[in-house]
C-alpha cells in the first residue's frame, strides 16, 4: 500500500513523508488471451522516399472507419508511419537492409501504395 504521509511534523515546518511505489498488477493470462486483444490486420505496403524504397507491414483496423491505408496516410494527427517486418532498399546502391521495426516521418514519403490490394 502506498503511504504518502505519516502524520508527523519535523522542525521548520517540513512534512515528513514516506513514498512507497509498487508496480501495477498485471494479469498475464489476459494479455495472452486472443479474445482480450483488439482486432487488427496487417497490410503489406511499399513507400518511397528520396533515397529508399521501403516495403513493410502496417497495422490497420479490420474494417470500417480508418481501415484503409490511404485513410491512415491522410490522418493529420499521425506524424510517423510505423512498419514492421521491413525491407529497405537504398535507391543509389541497391543495397538491401532488413529491420524488425521502422517509423518513417510522413513528410519524407514521396509515394506509397498497398501491395495487398487486388484490382
Amino acid at each position: 500500500m502506498n503511504q504518502l504521509w505519516d502524520g508527523s511534523l519535523r522542525s521548520g515546518g517540513i512534512w515528513r513523508c514516506k513514498l512507497t511505489l509498487e508496480p501495477p498488477s498485471v494479469d498475464k493470462h489476459a494479455m495472452n488471451d486472443p479474445q482480450s486483444q483488439v482486432d487488427h490486420r496487417q497490410e503489406r505496403v511499399l513507400l518511397e522516399t528520396d533515397r529508399q524504397r521501403i516495403v513493410g507491414l502496417v497495422t490497420l483496423p479490420p474494417e470500417g472507419y480508418q481501415s484503409r491505408f490511404s485513410d491512415f496516410l491522410n490522418r493529420t494527427d499521425v506524424a510517423f508511419l510505423p512498419l514492421v517486418d521491413v525491407e529497405i532498399t537504398l535507391l543509389e546502391s541497391g543495397e538491401v537492409m532488413k529491420q524488425d521495426f521502422v517509423a518513417i516521418g510522413k513528410p519524407h514519403i514521396r509515394f506509397a501504395f498497398s501491395l495487398d490490394e487486388t484490382a
